[in-house]
């Protein structure tokens, strides 16, 4: 399992509050949330995110409220993948619960900028810059937590084992 994007690049301490500002959650509709995914951070980033594309940050993304509408609407926007150097504990379960690849890599974090193409390898953690040409080791998925994401979320996944 693979993701390949272009780069939006953020600090430290982005909280589920500038991911998904709370004048919106009056909707739980993915695609509407989407459409204010990181407003009060990156006013462009709805008119420039790309299907595919790759968030990295630096420490504690995803901080603050335990919403699961911030990682919802990350995807929704159409994000494969965010890395960060640490993601709070509750956004990372969020995120896996929901369907969307998120990896820990203080180096990537620390090596990759805006605007660079990145890809990485879930099976074994790779996250390699094409633009620098330069490779990271972030820890691979557990192979459950692949069947999570590809069934699109923690309930799709335990609904279609019951079949």
């Amino acid at each position: 399992m693979k993701a390949s994007g272009t780069v939006f690049k953020y600090g430290d301490n982005v909280d589920t509050d500038v991911i998904i500002p709370a004048r919106y959650l009056n909707s739980s509709d993915p695609k509407e949330l989407a459409t204010h995914c990181m407003e009060d951070i990156d006013k462009e980033f709805v008119n420039k995110v790309k299907k595919g594309d790759i968030i990295v940050a630096e420490k504690n993304f995803g901080c603050g409220s335990s919403r699961e509408h911030a990682p919802l609407a990350i995807k929704a926007a159409g994000v494969s993948c965010v890395i960060a150097e640490t993601f709070a504990r509750i956004f990372y379960r969020n995120a896996i619960n929901i369907g969307l690849p998120i990896i820990e890599c203080p180096e990537a974090s620390k090596g990759i900028e805006v605007g660079d193409e990145v890809e990485v390898d879930f099976n074994t953690g790779i996250i390699t810059n094409k633009t620098k040409g330069t490779t990271f080791k972030g820890q691979a998925f557990p192979e459950f937590m692949q069947k999570i994401i590809k069934a699109e979320g923690l309930v799709n996944y335990i609904n279609s084992q019951q079949k």
